[in-house]
């Protein structure tokens, strides 16, 4: 029977795969009496005839831990807490099966958590000999060819017992992230592998029908506030609803491209991040009809709507950014997804409001018929000619 470390262990692996395979509405649990791990998910995007075992053989598959050396000059970005993403090298010192135990502890010198490495007979002198080459030097920690840590060799390492030290944050994030590198060590020095115990595939009927009203309701308010925006503010209203068809359509090919699955909570995501590119279209709006009744000339009127209105939705997506990634992070399953459908929405939402429709009215106003004041819901006499 698994204990309950070896299960947390298997679920942060079986977490992390999933969201790789942009699986994010998901739910994984650990059934500590019975030894086993709960995971529900929606059909993968790509499985054609959807086929939940595959799912269940991908994600349960041994994940395969290594420590490798490192090309410095071979990285891609940073990690999170500012540490080089290397490359794998292939040059691996020590293997998942080569580690005996690895725990995160507190360190009463620095007052901090770190993960205490405790090394097989074999291992230890292979980590011995590559420590003693590599002071000063990273060591990378993969997991599936995804970097996890990459600690810097201090001193060499005889007696197969290391500590890794985590810099970047508090003492409570640090010690979450002890927790969390120590898991994924031990789920790759596995004594057991996953294998499914009992696999029910419920009918999406349920499921459908909510889809179906949800997707319904979308459509429908979508065409609502199109005609709200082109009663109220006319030609600016036109481009405003061309932006925002261009903005779901963006949408849904970046939801494609990537095979993100898209669930209830993703559907609301999209349709608040419409009503976000609404908002910025508003105000834009708003802002141009004020500076036409100032006297200001029609191609002036527009440069500077957009220029006074660009403050406040800019503060307006920011606070929105912030939060999706905060749901993000601290969120689970459906909220994960609802996250980074919101996140991705808003920033095409900013794009399409802020540069699409701005490029958009500064041709369609070039033209002779859209010059006219009442088209953009001021008096003639109120304003000069273009």
């Amino acid at each position: 029977k698994a204990s309950e470390d070896d299960l947390n262990a298997a679920k942060k692996i079986i977490d992390t795969r999933l969201e790789n395979a942009g699986v994010f509405d998901k739910y994984v649990n650990v059934d500590e009496t019975n030894g086993r791990i709960i995971v529900e998910i929606p059909y993968r995007p790509g499985d054609k005839d959807q086929n939940p075992h595959k799912t269940l053989e991908d994600i349960g598959k041994t994940a395969l831990l290594t420590f490798q050396e490192v090309d410095e000059e071979k990285y891609d970005g940073y990690l999170p807490d500012g540490t080089r993403n290397y490359l794998p090298t292939g040059k691996i010192i020590v293997e998942g099966k080569d580690v005996e135990d690895a725990r995160p502890l507190y360190d009463s010198t620095t007052g901090r958590m770190v993960v205490s490495l405790t090394l097989k007979k074999e291992g230890a002198q292979k980590f011995a000999e590559a420590t003693e080459r590599l002071v000063e030097k990273p060591i990378a920690i993969y997991m599936d060819e995804i970097l996890i840590s990459a600690p810097i060799v201090n001193e060499p390492i005889p007696s197969g017992e290391a500590q890794i030290t985590l810099g970047g944050g508090d003492a409570n994030t640090i010690a979450d992230r002890a927790k969390e590198l120590a898991d994924t060590i031990r789920a790759g020095a596995l004594p057991f592998k996953l294998v499914p115990y009992q696999v029910n595939s419920i009918s999406p009927l349920l499921g459908e029908g909510a889809k179906d009203i949800t997707v319904y309701a979308g459509v429908v308010s979508f065409i609502l506030v199109c005609m709200f925006m082109l009663f109220f503010y006319r030609l600016p209203g036109v481009v405003a609803d061309i932006a925002l068809f261009g903005l779901v359509a963006a949408q849904i090919f970046v939801l494609s491209a990537f095979k993100i699955s898209l669930t209830l909570p993703g559907i609301a995501g999209i349709i608040l991040s419409v009503g976000m590119g609404v908002d910025s279209n508003i105000i834009i709006s708003e802002r141009i009809r004020e500076e036409l009744r100032s006297g200001k000339t029609l191609r002036a009127a527009i440069d500077s709507g957009y220029k006074r209105a660009f403050a406040a939705i800019f503060d307006g997506n920011i606070t929105t950014l912030i939060t999706a990634i905060v749901l993000y992070f601290l969120g689970t399953g459906p909220v994960k997804g609802f996250a980074v459908t919101l996140f991705m929405g808003v920033i095409l939402s900013f794009l399409t409001a802020v540069t699409a429709s701005k490029i958009m009215l500064d041709m369609i106003s070039g033209l002779d018929l859209a010059k006219h004041p009442w088209l953009y819901g001021v008096k003639p006499e109120r304003s000069k000619s273009a």
